[in-house]
């Protein structure tokens, strides 16, 4: 598998060798597991949520209207604060932790970011599956340290096939809801109503697994010039995770970029030169979740159970969507180093509106605010809802965490990604809050609203995202320089700090 790798450009061009070697897979192996956790999570919430059991205990109001299909909006039936609160505060609590995050990312490196965010969810599994209020439940979801995981992988992982290595974090995630759809749909069958105890503690497994994995992994030589200085070691980690002696052209590029690293890397990404980074950071991960998906990552058991199925059957058509998600990561994984981001972003796009219009459609047209629907038009719906999750994992679903791991420089990547981070963070767990009030006001229009919302993202990246395919990323800001729209703000900067430097010379 060896291979080498070249950057065209008009200036520095430069030639990475190497291939991938059994310890970055390994290493990347552990490091993705934290996506898998992350994915668990996100599964097992939305799982227990519509188990009657779960749902008498802490939210009896939401209970008794499920328990009526006569009466009640069905667009309203689980419309509560406090149920929004449980599935959001994952992100909540993420929030806060990626503000820790990001101060021991930037002093002690990724891998002790990934320790820490391995030993807090393990207590977090432990505290969930023994609660006995909400308040107990609610602490018990806490996160801290996957917001670091995409740059360990992206910096890890050789540039030909970083795209590749950075999707298993997704597929990790897509597997993680996966295992949580079983888990879920096995312990709803426990006798005694603790069956989502077991869902719960379940999630003590693969953290367990990062906890312990991520003992053992390495520092990336980036991380290790920037915090040490020590050349020497970087080097004999680059060209064991290489698998080749012939690492200078790269090592060179590493200890350039460390030399620009930001003193103040939080003042540094707000000036014009890391505008395009900035906003890339920004907007990419928080237009993942305008998609809709949490609509579905959450509540897709509590959709299925709206229109009309019983809580086993839905369980289980979750399931099934998440095996059309898991399929679709594949594919990405397989296509991305090779097809690039862009294509790939414009095709899930297309698809994700398409399958969202037909959503719409259905459920204004056959399903009223009573009763159910028919089983023809409820598969119908079930399809479209694999269609949407599929086109999802094809594009916003890996790349939403990808991108801003790529565009951001060395010297100000730990700041570009907690914010990156915190924003993300910030907005799902708003838009969670509201979530299901939307769904009550907006009934079937709530698909058509993400429809639009989808088409304006799908039309931004293809005007302002450039392909960063193959690019290693020391040599990202190359892109910005030769993007139509990007190289005016970074000619600008760049223009204005020479006659800055120019003015400092005449006045000596």
């Amino acid at each position: 598998m060896s291979s080498s790798f070249a950057i065209t450009s008009n200036e520095n061009t430069r030639n990475y060798n190497g291939r991938i070697t059994l310890f970055v897979v390994l290493s990347c192996i552990v490091a993705s597991s934290g996506g898998f956790l992350f994915g668990y999570d996100i599964g097992v919430s939305g799982g227990v949520t519509a188990m009657s059991s779960f749902l008498k205990k802490f939210f009896p109001e939401v209970h008794k209207r499920t328990l009526n299909r006569t009466q009640g909006d069905n667009y309203c039936k689980f419309n509560s604060e406090l149920l929004t609160l449980f599935t959001s505060s994952l992100y909540l609590s993420g929030l806060i932790a990626s503000l820790f995050a990001s101060t021991v990312t930037r002093k002690f490196g990724r891998r002790m970011s990934i320790l820490i965010g391995g030993a807090v969810f393990l207590a977090g599994s432990g505290i969930g599956a023994a609660s006995v209020n909400l308040e107990m439940l609610i602490l018990g979801r806490v996160l801290l340290g996957i917001g670091a995981i995409p740059v360990y992988l992206s910096e890890l992982a050789p540039p030909q096939h970083r795209g590749a290595f950075n999707n298993g974090f997704e597929i990790c995630v897509g597997l993680g809801i996966l295992f949580a759809n079983i888990v879920n749909y096995a312990t709803q069958k426990i006798e005694g109503g603790w069956g989502w105890r077991v869902s719960l503690a379940m999630a003590a497994l693969p953290s367990s697994f990062l906890f312990i994995g991520s003992i053992f992994l390495p520092e990336t030589p980036n991380s290790i010039i920037q915090h040490t200085g020590d050349i020497r070691k970087a080097a004999n980690l680059l060209k064991r995770i290489r698998g080749t002696d012939d690492i200078q052209a790269e090592l060179e590029d590493l200890i350039a970029a460390a030399n620009n690293t930001a003193s103040k890397p939080f003042y540094t990404i707000f000036q014009p030169k890391y505008r395009p980074q900035l906003v890339m950071a920004i907007a990419i991960p928080n237009f993942q979740l305008l998609t809709g998906i949490s609509l579905l990552g959450f509540y897709s058991p509590i959709l299925f159970r709206t229109i009309g199925f019983k809580e086993s059957a839905s369980l289980m058509l979750t399931f099934f969507t998440r095996i059309a998600a898991s399929l679709f990561n594949i594919i990405v994984m397989v296509l991305v180093d090779r097809v690039g981001r862009r294509p790939l972003f414009l095709v899930g796009g297309v698809q994700m509106i398409v399958a969202e219009m037909v959503l719409g459609i259905v459920l204004a047209t056959q399903l009223g605010d009573h009763g159910g629907m028919s089983e023809g038009y409820g598969f119908v719906v079930f399809v479209m809802v694999c269609v949407l999750i599929a086109g999802f994992s094809l594009s916003w679903g890996p790349f939403g965490w990808l991108v801003p791991s790529e565009v951001l420089s060395l010297e100000t990547r730990s700041a570009g990604q907690s914010i990156a981070v915190v924003g993300n963070f910030t907005s799902i767990f708003v838009f969670s809050q509201l979530l299901l009030a939307m769904l009550c006001r907006l009934k079937y229009a709530i698909f058509f609203f993400y429809a639009g919302l989808v088409f304006i993202m799908t039309v931004f990246v293809f005007l302002f995202l450039p392909e960063m395919k193959n690019v290693p990323l020391e040599r990202i800001d190359q892109l910005w320089k030769e993007h139509w729209f990007w190289k005016k703000i970074v000619s600008d900067e760049m223009q204005t700090h020479a006659n800055s430097e120019t003015s400092n010379v005449d006045c000596k």
